[in-house]
């Protein structure tokens, strides 16, 4: 009887060496965990051994103590084969098909298992146990399982966005035997019981792709026609940089009111948590693209009221563009009459802080000149600035004057004004003017040196062909 007891106890250290050699070697905080629940199983298993060896006990109490004992020692054997063998030693993450919830499901059915084969009298004392425990912990338990079955189906995975029922939305942080943890965008945590969850109707965010649809609607006048609203929207919609170009997006117009058509913007984004952004951003562009194409946007008409109209003093406002344009090195050569003409033809456009006012690679026959404030010139794709534009300064002028796509993308620098010139206009100036086509192309053949001396990322001095960009100027303008 005592060699008996004596190979048990050094079978139990030897068992406890071994759970600590793998706990020394796997990187897996989930396995070092649980091994550690293993050693202290296994140290009670020695404890018990020992007293075996060293007490006299009772035929019945010796019996109790070792069937307890065995089951310690399953209970530690199967804890740490299942955890050792679903999770990987050298990777400390826990397999996707495989959650914490379901590996300790396992583990616990497989030692009841053990617990019937080793000692039917604990079976039975467990029955009825288990009928008190059940009416006791109904809804702990009722908890685990809609945890297990969460699991399971897995609806939705940790760090993803979902809505349960109609009052609870965040972002997916834990999910335990007991609840579901989610952190909502005002930073707090919800924790909602796995029943609970398991009965609500749950929309996730984030599946079967992150790319999410918003919806934005806003009234126009019914001075505009419909087509023209639905393009100066794509212009807004596509200037904003939290919008996805696929998904496309798209314009509906979704009904007739009393003072406004309603037109609803479709646009998708990459991840939900960034929703209210985006929308901000949408609805900031609309507005300066209303301004830009003058359309209004009613509010109700509920309360008459009359006021003094004061006419718009067209005339100062042409004198202050023709200012402008005359401190600007392209047209400061023009005689007053030719600036004139450019102030009248050349509409004025606004654009809000960090809109694209021309976008890199895109086509286009048009200069701008900035009336005020400043915009920031970027390069494309890591959108490094590589100049500002003050007040009375230009750009797109290389565009305007060969049809070349825009060499950079220009970016609005808090709220923009700027005079659009386009290819129509400028052609008729060359007309009369012919002798100013040498000395424009001049100035912007060395701003598009520089700029190619910066695209290229060398210091060499770059040649300026003066003479043939001239010559595709004169071409692309049909002077020759």
């Amino acid at each position: 009887m005592l060699s008996a007891n004596t190979s048990q106890l050094f079978l139990g250290i030897a068992a406890i060496a071994a759970m600590l050699g793998v706990m020394s070697l796997t990187i897996n905080r989930l396995i070092r965990r649980k091994l550690r629940l293993s050693v202290f199983l296994l140290i009670v298993y020695v404890a018990i051994e020992a007293a075996l060896l060293l007490y006299g006990f009772t035929d019945a109490t010796r019996e109790h103590l070792a069937t307890f004992a065995r089951l310690l020692v399953a209970a530690a054997a199967i804890n740490a084969i299942v955890f050792v063998a679903i999770n990987p030693l050298r990777d400390d993450r826990v397999p996707e098909r495989f959650p914490i919830i379901l590996q300790d499901t396992i583990v616990i059915v497989l030692v009841l298992l053990a617990s019937t084969f080793l000692s039917q009298q604990l079976v039975t004392t467990s029955a009825v146990s288990a009928v008190v425990i059940g009416f006791a912990l109904q809804d702990t338990l009722g908890n685990a399982f809609a945890g297990l079955a969460i699991q399971s189906e897995k609806p939705f995975h940790v760090g993803q966005w979902v809505k349960v029922g109609d009052h609870h939305e965040g972002r997916v942080a834990e999910v335990t035997w007991r609840a579901t943890k989610l952190r909502t965008k005002t930073g707090n945590f919800v924790i909602l019981p796995n029943n609970v969850v398991a009965k609500e109707a749950i929309v996730n965010y984030s599946e079967p792709k992150a790319a999410l649809r918003l919806e934005v609607e806003v009234g126009a006048t019914y001075l505009v026609p419909p087509n023209q609203v639905k393009a100066a929207l794509m212009e807004a919609v596509r200037h904003c940089s939290q919008v996805l170009a696929a998904p496309a997006p798209d314009v509906l117009l979704v009904s007739f009111d009393a003072s406004a058509i309603n037109y609803r913007i479709r646009f998708w984004i990459e991840d939900y948590a960034a929703d209210d952004p985006a929308k901000d951003e949408v609805r900031t562009a609309i507005y300066y693209a209303f301004q830009r194409h003058n359309i209004e946007i009613p509010w109700p008409l509920q309360v008459q009221y009359e006021r003094d109209w004061i006419e718009p003093d067209v005339g100062k406002k042409l004198e202050a563009q023709e200012q402008l344009l005359a401190g600007v090195d392209l047209f400061a050569m023009l005689p007053p009459e030719v600036r004139n003409q450019i102030a009248v033809a050349a509409p004025m456009g606004v654009y809000g802080s960090g809109e694209t006012i021309v976008r890199q690679g895109e086509e286009g026959q048009s200069m701008f000149v900035v009336l005020t404030g400043a915009v920031s010139v970027v390069l494309e794709p890591r959108r490094e600035e590589v100049a500002r534009i003050e007040k009375g300064g230009y750009f797109g002028e290389m565009s305007l004057l060969t049809g070349e796509p825009r060499s950079a993308t220009v970016l609005a620098v808090g709220d923009v004004a700027v005079v659009e010139i386009g290819a129509d206009l400028f052609r008729r100036l060359a007309v009369v003017h012919p002798e100013a086509i040498e000395q424009i192309g001049m100035a912007a053949a060395v701003r598009r040196a520089n700029l190619d001396q910066l695209k290229s990322a060398t210091s060499d001095t770059t040649t300026v062909a003066t003479t043939t960009l001239v010559a595709r100027m004169k071409k692309f303008l049909r002077l020759t």
